[in-house]
């Protein structure tokens, strides 16, 4: 299935995650589409393993919190972060290294305090890796860190080979 792009989310300098400075980081990028959901691409590489040639639970787990906990910014302009309470995971396949995943996930539920969402982490043949459930507070960044803006590199990084849409391959129309 083909997501259309509506808009990339900031990265930072640092973040292990997000971070484009970070030479042991994810470096990942994200982008928010027209359905509401949130998708991180990334290559997970050598540094990133468990066993050898496959990318480490910890790390799986990591990239689907912070996805799950930024899919509340998706279609917002208020800034309102998620501060994990609970986070519930399913290992289904074994990750490889070397190429790049997709990460897809949702708000399933939301009120004025809390949200719930769930993510997956996709193999490139379109198979279903790894499931997430999550329980997250919201925030406002102020109130989760002492951030400076500029200080942290914390903008929209437009690439050349930014898409305008993304597949996921092995996900059938709605």
């Amino acid at each position: 299935m083909r997501h259309k792009i509506t808009r990339k989310q900031y990265n930072s300098k640092l973040c292990f995650v997000c971070g484009l400075r970070n030479g042991s980081g994810l470096n990942a990028s994200f982008y928010e589409t027209e359905k509401g959901e949130l998708i991180a691409t990334f290559v997970p590489r050598q540094e990133h393993q468990s066993y050898p040639g496959r990318l480490h639970g910890g790390i799986a787990s990591t990239i689907l919190d912070e996805t799950i906990g930024r899919a509340i910014l998706a279609g917002n302009e208020k800034e309102i972060w998620g501060l994990t309470v609970e986070l519930n995971l399913i290992y289904k396949r074994p990750i490889p290294l070397g190429v790049e995943l997709k990460v897809v996930a949702r708000i399933t539920e939301e009120n004025s305090r809390f949200f719930h969402g769930t993510g997956e982490i996709i193999l490139p043949d379109g198979e279903v890796a790894v499931t997430a459930r999550g329980k997250y507070m919201k925030a406002p960044l102020e109130k989760i860190a002492d951030f400076d803006r500029v200080e942290n590199e914390w903008t929209v990084v437009h690439n050349e080979g930014d898409p305008e849409s993304i597949e996921i391959p092995g996900q059938g129309e709605d």
